[in-house]
């Protein structure tokens, strides 16, 4: 039995591929009968002619990719894509330099290992960038205050 010309009517009403369309078995018969487009509509509508569901892709694979991210796999120099700068700006790298070396300036001052006025001086320094981490700040202030 050729259903060719009710699948292909089908599949545009439905607005699906052919190969997506799936008459019933038991209804192949009624089915072979129709030839308008009425004909066809009827028979969705009973449910002799529906359309297979849609594929999915899954995202198993992806969510296990990204589980393993979070605990710092795969995040390598085979891994990355961009620059160093479009993964973390500019900005946000000085920010969290000048904060920490900030912190541990407050904390010399609270500690008296700096006077204020070293304090001022040394604020201002980290404020030119001249001190690249908070070790890099400790080291100075000692080469300093042993001369």
């Amino acid at each position: 039995m050729n259903l060719r010309g009710q699948k292909r009517l089908a599949a545009e009403i439905m607005g699906v591929g052919i190969n997506k369309v799936r008459i019933n078995p038991e209804m192949q018969e009624d089915v072979s009968k129709s030839i308008t487009r009425d004909d066809i509509r009827y028979h969705i509508a009973t449910g002799a002619i529906n359309a297979k569901p849609e594929k999915g892709i899954s995202r198993g694979r992806l969510r296990k990719r990204i589980g393993q991210k979070a605990k710092g796999r795969s995040k390598g120099h085979g891994h990355r894509s961009g620059t160093k700068f479009a993964r973390k700006s500019r900005k946000s790298r000085w920010m969290s330099k000048i904060r920490a070396i900030r912190d541990e300036l407050r904390k010399m001052k609270e500690t008296n290992e700096v006077t204020v006025s070293e304090y001022r001086k040394l604020y201002r320094q980290a404020k030119g960038n001249l001190f690249h981490s908070r070790k890099h700040l400790r080291e100075s202030v000692k080469r300093t205050s042993k001369i």
